[in-house]
């Protein structure tokens, strides 16, 4: 009798060119996948972070403000004491217990918040200088006169509130002449008491309501002490 031949398992050239490619396919749709996820990813990493950037600043903003310090000092050749507060459509020095850095816990705080232009002159941006208050002598020193102060300027240690900005104007709340009528918003603080509020105008240059934009913060003052009377304090 003829011996029986046996079949050998395997597979042709044929499947294993089909197998291969279907394989480099489901591999390409993979990391196709994969990057499309990490793009989306880093996008809403991104827009996460700079929402919660300008979150920040317009709440450190706020609490700058809410720590004001009724300081009272000589200012300029002036003998009577004036409430230490400067307040310029763009530019504002008052006296605050809240410090970037400690928060507040730290030091009190001479702050000049103002506002410069933008990288490459599009748009301002809102900045903060920080110096480290000694007693009322050391804010005084600012000051060359009623409501004449000495000139604000950014440098290396100067915080940026809020960036890429269209406009950015200060208003503050001061009583109207006559005392029936109610508090008015001003542009310039020309009082000798401090002002009921402060308003902080902002305009994003570049709207985008996907983002959370930069807004208008208003913040009440609380204060009643006259810088015109002796205190034991």
């Amino acid at each position: 009798m003829a011996p029986q031949l046996r079949t050998a398992a395997g597979v042709t050239l044929m499947e294993l060119l089909v197998s291969i490619t279907l394989l480099s396919l489901l591999s390409a749709g993979m990391l196709v996948a994969l990057r499309i996820g990490l793009n989306s990813f880093t996008r809403v990493d991104t827009r996460l972070m700079d929402n919660r950037r300008v979150a920040g600043a317009q709440r450190i903003a706020e609490q700058e403000l809410e720590g004001l310090m009724p300081v009272v000092t000589p200012c300029g050749k002036t003998p009577m004491k004036l409430a230490f507060f400067q307040g310029g459509p763009q530019t504002m020095r008052l006296v605050s217990t809240f410090s970037l850095q400690q928060a507040w816990r730290g030091q009190p705080q001479i702050l000049e918040i103002f506002v410069i232009p933008g990288d490459d002159g599009r748009g301002v941006r809102l900045v903060v200088n920080e110096i480290p208050y000694s007693g009322p002598l050391s804010a005084g020193k600012l000051c060359t006169g009623s409501h004449q102060f000495a000139p604000v300027t950014a440098g290396p240690n100067s915080f940026v509130l809020a960036d890429k900005l269209a406009s950015c104007q200060f208003q503050y709340l001061v009583p109207d002449d006559s005392p029936d009528k109610p508090a008015l918003w001003k542009s310039m603080y020309t009082s000798h008491f401090w002002p009921y509020g402060v308003r902080v105008q902002m305009a994003p240059l570049q709207p985008d309501p996907s983002r959370l934009q930069p807004i208008t913060a208003t913040v009440p003052l609380f204060l009643f002490r006259n810088p015109e009377m002796q205190y034991a304090d």
